[in-house]
């Protein structure tokens, strides 16, 4: 063999070994890469080879499964009442990367999730039937809040306050997520849903923080009364009215102009809503303790799954004393989703209690055997004082009886709560925000249940937009119909 032909052979099997080695990584090491790359078609036609697992609300599957006629995608995900369930399923498409319980617990309802596997499964590699998702959510309260809400744009959150469990998680305007599933029809829907400016596909109730309005007050209040600057909610502020912002000649008004809010208690304060006593309040207190009370109630909390990961509620720093006083009424750069406003009024009825909010209760097999038991799992940490909590209860209720929440009263329920109207835009020069939390108590069972409801535009004049004229109301039904 002469050199030439040596030297041509060498580069032949360095090149052999160059193919070997590179299709070993990819193999071995970029295989799983490839295979979840949601341009694969293989794990779309994998995926819908065969019927998924179900969502399960109140014992009833709100998803299934339908054969196409789609060649190699050969079952497609349906949905029942999609448009009312839609910020709880998300959607699981051909096409898109699926969202909501759908993308967290993909590989439980497609049956890839080694758990499900049995021993003949992996024995024969077959896919493991799926398993279904059991939700905490209940169809009543979802439907009252989603009617009540109707053509408003808003959203609306209810927790029960022993258990954690999320009742009822609604964003309007809503959408189908049906219109997604089909690859052949999905594009065309995708592209109209996000060209509207409305935004259906965004999960207002968990994933769109807005400024909170005097709903925040109920943070301020309880930083007061843990802090020790007032000892009851019927001791007299310090508050004049009106209240010039600290270092500026902004005088700070009250929506009321005749309510009694000069050195008014915290009681009437929250009744009539005074801006002057909160505002002052949050300049004694200081931005340090009123962060940290927020952040008691779940504020700048970037982690908080339930078990779809909730955009953090914020509460700024790095102020001076006029921001302060303004973040005492719920502005400046406070922001807050219904599901944290909830959660304030999930404490404050539950004794002064938090327990993690959740909208899954178990995962199960294909056998219906429990996976995971979402319940026993949800921890409880204490937020404010029995006392402080009781004597917030008492003021919310104030704010209902008399104030100016009239429009939440139930007969046969005790209800507390707290309106709030955000401004919104520069100068305020957008129609502002309608807010309402509170709780409500059976007189007869001793239930409870806590909501949050916003409404951030409505066929309303702005001139009538308030916390107790469009949200209260939505919160009423939700109220009447977990407690009925």
């Amino acid at each position: 063999m002469n050199k030439t032909i040596r030297r041509a052979s060498v580069f032949a099997l360095l090149l052999v070994f160059a193919l070997l080695i590179r299709a070993t990584w990819v193999q071995f090491y970029e295989g799983q890469a490839l295979a979840d790359d949601k341009d694969n078609r293989r794990t779309a036609i994998e995926t819908y080879a065969a019927p998924l697992g179900n969502i399960i609300v109140a014992g009833k599957a709100v998803t299934g499964s339908a054969a196409t006629s789609n060649g190699d995608l050969r079952y497609k995900r349906t949905y029942t009442d999609g448009e009312l369930y839609a910020a709880v399923t998300g959607y699981a498409s051909q096409s898109y990367a699926p969202t909501q319980l759908e993308g967290i617990y993909q590989s439980l309802l497609n049956g890839t999730d080694t758990r499900l596997k049995t021993v003949m499964d992996t024995v024969t590699d077959k896919r493991a039937d799926p398993g279904d998702v059991i939700t905490t959510i209940d169809p009543a309260v979802q439907k009252a809040a989603y009617d009540a809400l109707g053509d408003k744009k808003g959203a609306a959150v209810a927790i029960d306050p022993a258990t954690g469990k999320i009742l009822a998680v609604v964003s309007t305007p809503s959408y189908d997520p049906a219109s997604l599933t089909d690859a052949n029809t999905a594009g065309a829907a995708w592209k109209k849903l996000t060209a509207d400016s409305d935004k259906p596909l965004t999960n207002r109730a968990l994933r769109q923080p807005l400024a909170p309005g005097s709903t925040f007050k109920l943070v301020v209040a309880a930083a007061a009364l843990e802090d020790g600057l007032y000892a009851s909610v019927d001791e007299k502020t310090d508050s004049e009215d009106p209240y010039t912002l600290p270092g500026t000649r902004t005088v700070l008004k009250n929506e009321n102009t005749s309510a009694p809010c000069e050195d008014a208690t915290i009681r009437v304060a929250l009744q009539y809503s005074c801006n002057n006593v909160f505002a002052h309040m949050a300049v004694q207190l200081g931005q340090d303790k009123l962060k940290a009370m927020a952040e008691k109630f779940g504020f700048d909390d970037d982690s908080l799954d339930v078990p779809v990961r909730a955009y953090a509620s914020v509460y700024p720093s790095g102020m001076d004393e006029s921001s302060t006083a303004l973040t005492g009424i719920g502005q400046f750069d406070v922001t807050a989703t219904p599901l944290q406003m909830a959660m304030v009024s999930a404490a404050l009825a539950n004794d002064g209690k938090l327990v993690s909010p959740h909208m899954v209760s178990q995962i199960t097999d294909g056998g219906g055997d429990v996976l995971k038991d979402y319940d026993d799992e949800a921890s409880t940490s204490r937020i404010v004082s029995s006392a402080t909590a009781e004597q917030l209860r008492s003021a919310m209720r104030t704010v209902v009886e008399k104030g100016t929440g009239t429009n939440a009263l139930i007969d046969g329920v005790t209800v507390g709560g707290k309106t709030g109207t955000a401004q919104n835009g520069e100068n305020n020069s957008k129609a502002p925000y309608a807010w309402f939390t509170s709780y409500g108590t059976s007189d007869s069972s001793g239930e409870q249940v806590a909501v949050a409801v916003v409404v951030e535009q409505s066929d309303a004049a702005r001139s009538e937009v308030s916390g107790n004229g469009l949200a209260a109301p939505v919160a009423r039904a939700m109220m009447k119909a977990a407690l009925s």
